[in-house]
């Protein structure tokens, strides 16, 4: 490890640890980048644990564990409902996928998913919808290919 040069106080010096510009991504936590763009998605999660009455708003996908009451704004970003998760909101999202139970109306650029164990108690307004056998749903659906089609443009 030393050389005859070196002594025993001295040490190696190891080279300086490289940073990239890119952020911390939760453990566990999908993401993905583009190459050229360097647009990196990040989860933020809220556990089963948590209860919140208020209004949320982000820039990031969100997973929701527990309870929130209030309106739910992620224009751009994905909204997943856990399965422990109770929402009595009004959501807006580029992407929902429900496990849990929503009581409110959803509104989704993309797409909305309806898991088995999920239920929807609302209106859904979305570009394309998918609803699972055995999953819970009451209320109207709008159906618009053109909003997808508009944002993408």
């Amino acid at each position: 490890m030393w050389n005859k040069q070196q002594t025993a106080t001295e040490t190696p010096t190891a080279p300086p640890a490289q940073t990239s510009g890119t952020p911390v991504v939760p453990f566990g936590a999908p993401s993905t980048s583009r190459l050229g763009n360097t647009a990196v998605r990040t989860l933020a999660r809220l556990g089963s644990s948590l209860q919140i009455k208020g209004q949320i708003t982000g820039t990031e996908d969100l997973q929701i564990d527990g309870k929130v009451e209030g309106a739910i704004s992620l224009r751009g970003h994905q909204l997943t409902v856990g399965s422990t998760a109770q929402l009595n909101s009004e959501i807006h999202a580029s992407e929902v996928v429900v496990y849990g139970k929503v009581i409110g109306n959803l509104h989704a650029r993309d797409r909305v998913d309806v898991k088995t164990d999920g239920s929807v108690v609302g209106d859904i307004s979305t570009a394309r919808i998918s609803i699972e056998d055995g999953a819970h749903f009451k209320g109207r659906i709008e159906i618009d290919p053109t909003k997808s089609q508009a944002a993408a443009d």
